[in-house]
């Protein structure tokens, strides 16, 4: 398990550091009880739990399970660089609704976005790429990274 955090600035009245130490445990172990959580930081299990509620429906963190995608069937892991013109948000909003696609992020650079994509073969990966992303309108080149293996997947780097 692994906890992701939004936007730092987003709630900022909810990242005191009770809550940041709750979000650090979780990150250790996503399994970990709110009695342990608890005991850690101070709080009872019922406070923990409240604030743990409070902080996942303020968007400021999700619990997730990180996976091996070749363990569950996804034989091709990719990045797509894309090089646009015009507004950026229309064309990241329609990666963003694609279910391959897990990684979205506008960037400054070679590329004007990037995504990461999960596919069950290099023939379902061409289909994505011919078949929708580069029918978005605005998309004008795309550059592929395949990966070859995942070395390290980490979602620990704790809070500020």
């Amino acid at each position: 398990m692994a906890v992701r955090t939004g936007n730092p600035d987003k709630n900022q009245a909810l990242l005191d550091d009770t809550s940041k130490a709750i979000i650090e445990q979780l990150q250790l172990d996503g399994r970990r009880s709110y009695a342990a959580i608890g005991k850690a930081v101070g709080l009872s299990e019922a406070a923990v739990r409240q604030r743990v509620q409070r902080l996942t429906e303020a968007g400021v963190m999700q619990v997730v399970a990180v996976t091996d995608p070749l363990e569950l069937g996804f034989d091709r892991q990719a990045m797509i660089g894309i090089k646009a013109e015009g507004a950026l948000e229309p064309i990241a909003d329609e990666l963003a609704k694609m279910d391959e696609v897990e990684y979205v992020v506008i960037t400054a650079g070679s590329f004007d976005v990037l995504a990461e994509v999960l596919c069950e073969s290099d023939e379902h990966l061409l289909r994505v790429l011919s078949e929708r992303i580069r029918q978005i309108e605005g998309v004008k080149a795309t550059e592929t990274f395949v990966y070859l293996k995942l070395v390290k997947q980490t979602y620990s780097w704790g809070v500020r």
